[in-house]
């Protein structure tokens, strides 16, 4: 459903954010992706460690899975509240904004857990959960704003872009976690000095608003033929009942999802086994997270080109590397162990990218929004589930867990290509 491109001028999708004449579409795109540099620097380093982080703090392999799990559901069942939201208020920009300021304060907070005495590890797995709300408050409205300037220039290679941008930052967040962490010999600091990129996004952020009016006053500035189009494609009303509306491939597609994400263990997981087994030093573990990220952006490149041209096909591949990383990522072998978190974050960026390219594809733009909302839902729920059954395994019995993980991806293997036969027939 690639359009021709065009200036975000003269876009026509309700909810868009149209951009004064000149600021073309990779404007936009390239603009958020560096608003997501600088957050993923500050989400991002933090999560490289959030382990260790917590381990530090007296937690066991369960409360770190139940924990890391729990916030990436939530950061992906609240969209569903969210992203319809933003489609029936129109509020896209201060939703994205709340987003980051959450992000921004609740990560360097986490420089007091360890002078909080007993209640640290509580204070700090509840600025876990809230930065992780901030997510979800964001996310939607994000992401249907860039949605738009994507499909001018080609959804696969929008969304690809955006990614690579914010993998970059998940590289650089991590490296500066690490390089001050093993500067003062401990993780506070490096929680502190991730106050700087949270600030440098809003900043951004703003300058990038100040470019791209209200979608509301946007509309009324819009030529006829844009009001026309805008008539007949109202935007929904926010019923619970609207996720109804959305295509049968849609739904098939966010459980293959739902099932492909339950089997992804957290990094939390991954990271807490490769310290509390001695695999790696601390200190190290961010640098094989920064690998694992930049691995991220060119997996998200290059499938985000692949499905340009050759359709959803190219995320067949996506259970495949999710039942890999369980086998790998959990030896005792350093080496092996990298290789794991390496295929672990090719899994992360055809999940973060291309698989959105696919939802864009599947749903009107009017109801995007919407459709990422409920579709994160989905997968959040899964996420928790995945989350809190691989710390419990983890504890019990990893061939139990390598086993189930490789079952959950056959099946979502299966869904998959149902979806897609679905689609290309629908």
């Amino acid at each position: 459903m690639t359009q021709p491109a065009e200036t975000l001028a003269n876009a026509t999708t309700v909810g868009d954010a149209p951009a004064p004449v000149g600021w073309s579409p990779w404007r936009a795109v390239v603009g958020f992706g560096v608003v997501s540099l600088a957050a993923d620097m500050v989400y991002e380093g933090a999560r490289s460690i959030t382990g260790p982080l917590l381990a530090s703090l007296g937690a066991t392999a369960v409360l770190v899975g139940l924990i890391t799990g729990a916030g990436e559901a939530i950061a992906l069942v609240l969209r569903v509240v969210f992203g319809p939201l933003a489609d029936r208020s129109g509020r896209y920009w201060t939703l994205t904004f709340a987003g980051y300021t959450l992000t921004a304060v609740c990560v360097p907070a986490l420089a007091i857990t360890p002078f909080l005495a007993g209640v640290g590890l509580a204070v700090a797995c509840l600025l876990i959960l809230v930065e992780r709300a901030g997510k979800a408050v964001r996310s939607p409205a994000k992401t249907a704003l860039v949605a738009q300037a994507a499909g001018a220039v080609g959804l696969g290679r929008g969304f690809a872009v955006h990614k690579a941008l914010d993998q970059a930052g998940a590289v650089a967040g991590p490296l500066l976690v690490a390089g001050v962490a093993a500067v003062a010999g401990t993780l506070w600091p490096a929680m502190a000095v991730l106050i700087v990129p949270g600030a440098a996004a809003l900043l951004v952020l703003a300058w990038l608003r100040r470019k791209m009016p209200d979608p509301a006053v946007s509309e009324s500035a819009s030529p006829p033929v844009a009001s026309a189009t805008a008539q007949q494609a109202p935007r929904p009303r926010w019923r619970w009942r609207s996720a109804g509306y959305l295509p049968t491939a849609f739904w098939l597609f966010a459980i293959t999802c739902g099932v492909a994400t339950a089997g992804l263990v957290t990094f939390g997981i991954i990271s807490y086994h490769l310290t509390s087994q001695h695999v790696l030093p601390v200190a190290v573990v961010p640098l094989v997270y920064a690998a694992a990220m930049a691995v991220a952006a060119l997996a998200a490149l290059g499938t985000g080109w692949l499905f340009d041209r050759h359709g959803g096909r190219v995320l067949l591949s996506l259970p495949i590397l999710v039942a890999v990383v369980p086998a790998l990522a959990f030896t005792n072998s350093a080496v092996v162990a990298i290789v794991g978190v390496l295929i672990w974050g090719a899994a992360v960026g055809v999940q973060d990218s291309t698989v959105k390219a696919l939802v864009a594809d599947l749903v009107s733009p009017t109801r995007r929004a919407t459709a990422y909302g409920v579709f994160a839902a989905v997968q959040g729920a899964a996420a928790i589930a995945g989350g809190t059954l691989a710390g419990a395994l983890y504890d019990q019995s990893l061939p139990a867990l390598i086993a189930i993980i490789a079952a959950l991806q056959l099946t979502a293997l299966v869904l998959l290509t149902v979806t897609l036969r679905h689609h290309h027939h629908r």
